[in-house]
């Protein structure tokens, strides 16, 4: 008998792990499944803590992991072995945190072990759907295409990433200019400009009075560090809240909601689970399997929630689009098409095209998105530049009517 560590989600969507006792990792599964668990990943232990004493100097981005897997692709497709790859890519890879990581690998396969049982201890690095699909892939024996189905999921969700990233730094950028104007003249020119009315004994009508009381605020370092203090709180409190299953469902919910962004988010869900799950599956992962590494992808407490009630729905025999449908999360075309791929028997070129449509959406209205977002914004900071100059100027009224009377 051999302990085994798993992975995996209940039923109402919380990631669970633990450890079970059993003679092959079939029999782990099954236990893992006995418990009411849906395994995500089940691994032998072979050793204390390897997990956990691997330091991640520099976080592994999605950029990065698509490099690797090209080079890795090119390199098999060149006829260099898996052992000769991790040594080569080990010495050419620029992130610390993945050279470590391939430094490992190499280690672990020279001694016997498989890259996907390998990359099951190095989850910090490595995600849930390279490590499954490599799996697959070398029972298979089509590791080289795996790959190269990686690379390309990797650099699509790159793409799209960036895309977005890039139309929403106008807006921020814009933000931030506004931020520094307004501060810079709240405490350091109206101060002045109020202590030479007062010096001549004009009197200051309320707008002026407002913008001294908030400039008093911000020069006030009392008031300073209380609001440095409440803003401390609430990034703990929510980061605190986010961590727990019940948080991140509601603020999941509450971004759905959002008027635009959840449509938006809405799209970006549905070309990520698509694109996912037709990797996958192109990859020979079963079904039930690839929903389950999706889930983990996806990271949204709706979509797991109601991910849990459709494989259920596919264990007892139904297809796919149904219970998608039921769940109302991702739009009627996802669904559509996804019952068109069912009963083509080309599920995963359909999902493909599908994704592809979505990303051209996310990047559409992220356009239009920040295109209504530049004027509202030079709007808002015009009514405060606005209201800034005209509390300064009303004193200056004030006492020219006096020397009229």
């Amino acid at each position: 008998m051999a302990n085994y560590i798993y992975n995996a989600k209940t039923k109402s969507g919380e990631t669970v792990s633990g450890n079970v006792e059993a003679s092959d990792v079939t029999m782990a599964i099954a236990f893992v499944k006995d418990k009411g668990y849906f395994p995500m990943a089940v691994y032998e232990n072979t050793g204390p803590g390897k997990e956990i004493e691997f330091k991640v100097h520099k976080k592994v981005k999605v950029k990065d992991l698509s490099i690797l897997c090209r080079q890795f692709h090119t390199m098999l497709n060149a006829g260099v072995s898996v052992i000769g790859c991790l040594d080569l890519l080990r010495s050419q890879t620029q992130n610390p945190t993945l050279r470590d990581a391939m430094s490992q690998l190499y280690e672990d396969v020279q001694k016997g072990k498989t890259l996907s049982e390998s990359m099951k201890l190095l989850s910090k690095v490595f995600p849930v759907l390279m490590v499954s699909m490599i799996e697959v892939g070398e029972v298979s024996g089509t590791l080289e295409q795996v790959l190269e189905r990686l690379s390309v999921q990797f650099e699509k969700d790159t793409k799209v990433k960036s895309k977005v990233s890039t139309a929403m730094m106008y807006p921020a950028v814009i933000g931030c200019i506004a931020l520094v104007m307004v501060t810079f003249m709240i405490v350091f020119i109206v101060p002045k400009f109020v202590n030479m009315v007062n010096s001549v004994g004009g009197t200051l009508p309320m707008p002026t009075r407002i913008v001294l009381f908030i400039s008093k605020l911000f020069t006030n370092p009392l008031f300073l560090l209380g609001l440095a203090l409440v803003i401390a709180a609430g990034v703990w409190g929510f980061r605190r809240f986010k961590s727990t299953e019940h948080g991140k469902f509601l603020i999941d919910s509450f971004i759905f909601k959002m008027p635009m962004v959840g449509t938006n988010v809405q799209k970006i869900l549905a070309s990520r689970f698509t694109r996912t799950l037709s990797t996958l599956l192109k990859s020979g992962v079963s079904l039930i399997h690839a929903l389950e590494v999706v889930d983990g992808v996806v990271n949204n407490q709706i979509v797991s929630r109601g991910l849990i009630k459709v494989k259920e729905s596919i264990k007892m025999g139904s297809n796919l689009a149904a219970p998608l449908e039921k769940m109302g999360i991702f739009p009627l075309m996802v669904t559509h098409m996804i019952s068109v791929g069912e009963e083509a028997g080309s599920l995963d070129s359909i999902m493909e095209k599908v994704a592809d449509f979505y990303d051209e959406e996310v990047e559409t209205s992220v356009s239009k998105l920040v295109a209504m977002m530049e004027p509202l914004l030079m709007m808002v900071l015009a009514i405060i530049v606005g209201f800034i100059v005209v509390a300064m100027i009303l004193p200056i009224f004030s006492m020219y009517q006096g020397v009229g009377q």
